[in-house]
C-alpha cells in the first residue's frame, strides 16, 4: 500500500519502512485532529486557542512525514513551523479573512486574523512534534537481538 509515491525523499513506493512510517504518520494526523476537536469541546479561551495552534503545527508535521517519510525530524519540524508561520503572516493581508467568510475549510486552514502569540505556539508544536518524531525514529533504528533493525510488531527481548 502506498499513500504517496516519489515525494523526493529517496523512498521507494514499495519500501516497507516508508509504508510503516506513512501508516504511523497517518495515525498521528488522525489523533492530532481528534485531539484538536476534543480540546475545542472541553476547553475555552487561551487553552483552546493556543492548544489548537500547537496542534495545527503538529498536524502539518504529521502530514509532511506522510508525504516524505524519509525526511529527518528536524527537516519535517522546520518545514511545518515555516508553513505555520507563513499562514499566520498571510493573515496580515485581507485575503484569509475574506476567504474565511465564505468557507469553513478556509477558516480552518488559513484562519482569519493575525495574532503574534500564535507564532510562539506554532514553535511549541514544531518542537514537541519534532521531539516525538525523533523518539519514534530512534525507536525504529534501535537494534534488537541479533543486530538487526526492529520492524513494526517486534517485541523487545529481555
Amino acid at each position: 500500500m502506498t499513500l504517496v509515491s516519489g515525494a523526493g525523499d529517496g523512498s521507494s513506493p514499495r519500501d516497507p519502512a516508508a509504508v510503516r512510517i506513512r501508516l504511523v504518520a497517518a495515525g498521528a494526523a488522525l489523533l492530532t485532529v481528534g485531539a484538536g476537536l476534543g480540546l475545542r469541546a472541553v476547553a475555552a479561551g487561551g487553552v483552546a486557542e493556543y492548544g489548537g495552534d500547537t496542534l495545527y503545527t503538529v498536524l502539518l508535521l504529521a502530514l509532511l512525514v506522510l508525504v516524505a517519510p524519509r525526511w529527518t525530524p528536524l527537516r519535517a519540524a522546520g518545514t511545518a513551523l515555516a508553513l505555520s508561520w507563513a499562514v499566520e503572516l498571510f493573515q496580515l493581508s485581507s485575503v484569509p479573512a475574506e476567504l474565511s467568510r465564505h468557507s469553513v475549510a478556509a477558516r480552518l486552514v488559513l484562519g482569519s486574523t493575525f495574532n503574534a502569540p500564535d507564532l510562539f505556539w506554532y514553535a511549541v508544536g514544531a518542537v514537541g512534534g519534532g521531539l516525538l518524531h525523533t523518539a519514534m525514529s530512534r525507536r525504529r533504528r534501535t537494534p534488537v537481538a541479533g543486530g538487526r533493525t526492529p520492524v513494526a510488531g517486534d517485541t523487545p527481548h529481555t
